[in-house]
């Protein structure tokens, strides 16, 4: 998978959880974590890139915490439309 993608989980209307896929191999796993700004954790693949970002607070992030993580890690900031969906609800 060569593009990133936001993915959602919601209960009751509204978002409970969301995972930010960044580009990965076929079989990439998650191997080890790191927990960042409050409610984010990087997952990282064995040989060390990171190729997700769990999002377990989504209503307490906001677009510059989360364009910050995605900085340091060498990936372009997201527009405010691509976390349009954890504010939906």
């Amino acid at each position: 998978m060569n593009n990133s993608y936001l993915e959602v989980t919601f209960r009751h209307g509204r978002p409970l959880a969301a995972y930010y896929y960044l580009p990965r191999r076929p079989k990439d796993k998650s191997y080890r974590t790191k927990r960042v700004e409050p409610g984010l954790v990087i997952d990282f693949a064995r040989d060390g890139r990171p190729i997700g970002i769990e999002i377990v607070a989504p209503d307490k992030l906001t677009l510059a915490a989360f364009n910050r993580v995605l900085r340091e890690l060498g990936f372009r900031p997201l527009k405010r439309a691509d976390l349009a969906p954890l504010k939906a609800a």
